[in-house]
C-alpha cells in the first residue's frame, strides 16, 4: 500500500498555503504519449483488455472521474479507457506531492497533473481543481480510496472527492457536476507483464442532487453513494 491520499476535508485544509496554483497539458507531449500509450504500451504489456461502460462517459459535462488505485499502472489504464482518444477530452490527475519531483514530475506537471499535500492539504489544489470544473473541458481524476489497494475490495473513501465536488456546484449554482465511478481490476494483485485488466464504467452521480444545509453531510452521504457504485462494479 502506498501513502497517497485525498483530503479528506475542506476543513483541514492547510490555509496559510494559498500559493496560485498552475498546471497544463502540454499540447506536443500528449499528442505524443497518448498515442504512445494506448497503441504500444499498454497493449504491448497486458494481456487480455475489457473496458464496459464507455457509453457512461460524459462528453460535456463538468466531470471528477473517481477510480479504485490497485497499481501505479491506473494512471495509464484511466487515460486509456476515458482519456482524448475515447472521450475527445484530457484528464486532469490529483496526485501526491512526493510525485512530482524529478523527471517524472516534469512529465505528470506537463501531462495536467497537480499537487496535493496529502498531511496538509492547500487550499490552492482545491481552488485549482473547482477552477479546472468551472471550465467544463478536461476531467479531473482522483483516487478517492486515498492510496493504493493491491487486493479486490473497495476501501472506506475519503470525503475529498464529494467535498470539491460540492463545492464547484456551490460556487457556480447548477453547472452540473458529475462523479464518474470507475472500478479497475488486475488479474494479479501486482500486475507483470501478460496480466489481464477490466475497466468498469459506472453511471454518473449528479452531485446537485446530494446538495443539503451542512457541507460535512452532504458530502458524507455523497461519498456514500459514490462507494456504493464502486461497490456494484466489482460485483460485475
Amino acid at each position: 500500500m502506498t501513502q497517497s491520499k485525498s483530503p479528506q476535508n475542506l476543513a483541514t485544509l492547510d490555509s496559510n498555503r494559498t500559493d496560485e496554483l498552475n498546471s497544463r497539458v502540454s499540447p506536443w507531449l500528449a499528442k505524443l504519449l497518448y498515442p504512445l500509450g494506448c497503441y504500444l504500451v499498454i497493449p504491448g504489456f497486458f494481456g487480455k483488455i475489457e473496458i464496459f461502460g464507455q457509453e457512461n462517459i460524459p462528453r460535456h459535462d463538468p466531470v471528477i472521474v473517481a477510480p479504485t488505485h490497485r497499481s501505479r499502472w491506473d494512471a495509464f489504464i484511466v487515460p486509456y479507457a476515458i482519456g482524448r482518444l475515447v472521450s475527445g477530452r484530457d484528464l486532469r490527475f490529483m496526485v501526491s506531492a512526493n510525485e512530482v519531483k524529478g523527471i517524472q514530475g516534469w512529465v505528470i506537471r506537463h501531462m495536467g497533473g497537480f499537487p496535493v499535500d496529502t498531511e496538509r492539504p492547500q487550499l490552492n489544489s482545491v481552488r485549482h481543481s473547482i477552477e479546472l470544473l468551472k471550465s467544463n473541458q478536461e476531467m479531473l481524476v482522483i483516487f478517492p480510496e486515498g492510496g493504493i489497494f493491491n487486493d479486490y475490495q473497495i476501501h472506506p473513501l475519503k470525503r475529498g472527492v464529494a467535498a470539491i465536488a460540492l463545492q464547484a456546484e456551490t460556487d457556480k449554482s447548477e453547472i452540473g457536476v458529475k462523479i464518474l465511478p470507475v472500478g479497475i481490476r488486475y488479474s494479479q494483485p501486482y500486475p507483470t507483464w501478460g496480466a489481464d485488466v477490466r475497466v468498469d464504467i459506472g453511471v454518473p452521480i449528479a452531485v446537485k442532487e446530494y446538495h443539503g444545509k451542512s457541507l460535512r453531510q452532504s458530502s458524507q452521504k455523497l461519498t456514500a453513494a459514490l462507494q456504493e457504485s464502486l461497490e456494484q462494479l466489482y460485483k460485475a
